[in-house]
């Protein structure tokens, strides 16, 4: 037995511990409670926290929405400002060109009259009595530098009044003081817009393969809007980079073109005071010594431009090139009064200006001539690269009307020396530029089939014919080219009418598989109320099946493809709807007697009315 002591002692010892136990779990108990209520009360700061935040959010997104709205309303109110501004200098145009307008353009005045007629008299001194002609010579040092400093001035004035109109408004920082001075006119002597339309296009073409070293990425065409208006291939910020690029070329070219003109002028103005001071039998020689430095620097600002374009043409870039019709252009208009001013001058000076014009016709027949080629390779090597209709004929159109009107006479041979270009008549460089576009005409043709075998649907791959076919005609009457085509084919047109009706034709045919259903081969004779047997019943539901389910597929699938031209597509339709339906009413009209099942309905789905609604609802997705 265990002694008492010791009982009594194990007994406390557990007593003991059972207590502490129970003070453990009391202390658990609280700290639960303890955790359990700030559990809640963090729940409760983080609902309030959420509660607070979703207010906060709905009270700061209209904020933010009516500030966004508000900047785009500073935008608008920034670039109209700077329109009106622009505007606004156009009122003191009539102001400013009245007095010419009534009185007409001013005589140019070198010098006073009275110091005109002392310098005279100085003149006709020093050569009858002093016996010297040494003035003559500081006579055309002076007066070369006053006209290579005119001209000089010219440049920088177009530079510099180009560079101010590019700049913004003064309204958008400060109140307007004044009114800016108006701008020069832009492109005075060829379309406006051409050149660049033409260059970002050929820049684009060259992008996407046009020398067969690059792929290209666009996709054939399956029927859209076709716009000349190009594809927006550049970011926002690259494209004002572009576009910046570009007023500088066309400032240049202005600026090129109005010093041709002002020489002229101004060679004409220096002979007219030549002759009251010089003799006679010293004018022709000193007016040819004081013109050769504006000349000469002239002539080498063009050969400049004509390197650049064989640079360019180099590098297989024709966008480039396009600047030198348009001042081509100007040379050959103002090359008679150049002529004339020039009369009597030295050999060499006389064929300053048409050594450049030369130039010119010799490195703009080659940019035409690699261009067509580069073209003809491009479809003749890479018939399966993807290359958009509407990129390639735009192309077409914007380059040629840079040359066409008073430079149909360029040399298209490169082939030919100097002398012989320039004896080019312009009907025959008619012909053959002619002879190049049907070239490049045909081979875009060719890649169009090509392109069109990746269409597994025969119908689908008429319809893609079909709308590049009608594109490149309607494209080609918009413009000059027709014309010029039909100079050496003049069945050009007829023949894309042809295609076009070809096109047609084979998508029909899509159709024979629904209408084909509704002839009466395999329909056995029989009269008004026969009984049919099952065999002849069930002939008949077939073709009611079959009719039904065609039809049902082909406005399905078609309604998704698209023709552009509103009146090819509605002539489309109109033709398929006279066949479909003249085929089912007849048909409906044979069956009409005929008890050929007990649910008729099950069968006879659509009238012919039903069915020239589904119709018309092809090439339209928002049906």
């Amino acid at each position: 037995m265990i002694p008492t002591e010791d009982a009594s002692a194990r007994k406390r010892e557990i007593e003991d511990k059972l207590k502490q136990e129970q003070e453990t779990l009391s202390f658990i108990r609280e700290s639960l409670e303890k955790s359990d209520q700030l559990s809640k009360g963090m729940v409760s700061i983080l609902s309030s926290f959420e509660s607070r935040l979703m207010q906060l959010e709905n009270s700061i997104i209209p904020v933010h929405k009516q500030t966004e709205n508000l900047q785009r309303l500073q935008e608008n109110v920034d670039k109209t400002l700077s329109c009106l501004d622009h505007v606004i200098s156009y009122y003191h145009v009539a102001k400013d060109t009245d007095k010419i307008i009534r009185e007409g353009y001013v005589t140019l005045e070198h010098l006073p009259e009275a110091v005109l007629q002392d310098i005279i008299c100085i003149s006709a001194w020093l050569v009858e009595y002093g016996r010297n002609q040494d003035f003559m010579n500081v006579y055309f040092q002076v007066r070369s530098s006053q006209l290579d400093r005119s001209i000089k001035g010219l440049k920088e004035h177009f530079r510099k009044n180009s560079a101010t109109s590019a700049m913004h408004s003064p309204a958008v920082q400060t109140k307007r003081k004044e009114t800016p001075t108006k701008k020069p006119p832009k492109r005075p002597v060829y379309i406006p817009g051409t050149i660049r339309k033409a260059q970002n296009l050929l820049k684009q073409y060259s992008q996407h393969g046009l020398d067969g070293k690059k792929g290209s990425n666009l996709t054939p065409l399956e029927g859209f809007d076709h716009d000349l208006r190009g594809v927006k291939h550049l970011s926002d910020d690259k494209h004002g980079a572009a576009a910046g690029k570009d007023d500088v070329l066309d400032i240049e070219i202005d600026s090129y073109i109005h010093c041709i003109s002002a020489f002229v002028k101004l060679a004409q103005s220096e002979y007219v005071l030549l002759t009251e001071i010089i003799p006679e039998h010293h004018q022709k020689k000193t007016f040819d010594s004081l013109i050769q430095e504006a000349l000469d620097n002239l002539m080498l600002e063009g050969d400049n431009i004509v390197s650049a374009a064989r640079r360019a043409i180099m590098r297989h870039d024709y966008s480039a090139v396009l600047t030198i019709f348009p001042i081509l252009r100007h040379l050959k208009q103002t090359k008679p009064d150049f002529d004339a001013t020039l009369q009597g001058t030295a050999a060499s000076t006389k064929n300053k200006l048409p050594a450049l014009i030369t130039s010119m016709e010799t490195i703009g027949a080659k940019a035409l001539e690699e261009f067509a080629d580069s073209i003809k390779n491009y479809f003749n090597f890479s018939p399966s690269a993807s290359f958009s209709c509407s990129l390639s004929l735009s192309v077409l159109l914007c380059f040629c009307p840079v040359v066409l009107g008073d430079t149909y006479n360029i040399p298209l041979d490169p082939r030919e020396s100097s002398s012989s270009a320039s004896s080019y008549s312009s009907e025959f460089s008619r012909r053959l530029l002619s002879t190049y576009i049907y070239k490049v005409l045909g081979n875009l043709q060719l890649n169009l089939s090509n392109k069109a075998k990746v269409y597994e649907d025969p119908a689908l791959r008429a319809v893609f014919l079909h709308n590049n076919y009608n594109y490149i005609l309607k494209s080609l009457e918009k413009s000059e080219l027709i014309q010029l085509v039909a100079v050496t084919h003049k069945k050009v047109e007829g023949s894309y009418r042809e295609l076009i009706e070809q096109e047609i034709q084979n998508y029909q045919r899509s159709w024979l598989k629904v209408t084909e259903h509704l002839t009466e081969r395999n329909i056995p004779a029989f009269q008004p109320g026969t009984k049919l047997k099952d065999k002849e019943r069930q002939i008949i539901k077939d073709k009611f099946k079959g009719f039904n389910e065609g039809l049902e597929e082909l406005c399905k699938i078609q309604q998704g493809w698209a023709v552009p031209d509103k009146e090819q597509r509605d002539a489309i339709r109109q033709a398929e709807k006279r066949v479909v339906s003249e085929a089912y009413r007849a048909f409906l009209q044979r069956c009409a007697n005929i008890s050929f099942t007990k649910n008729p309905e099950k069968y006879h789905r659509y009238s012919p009315e039903q069915v020239e609604e589904m119709i018309d609802k092809l090439f339209d997705t928002s049906a």
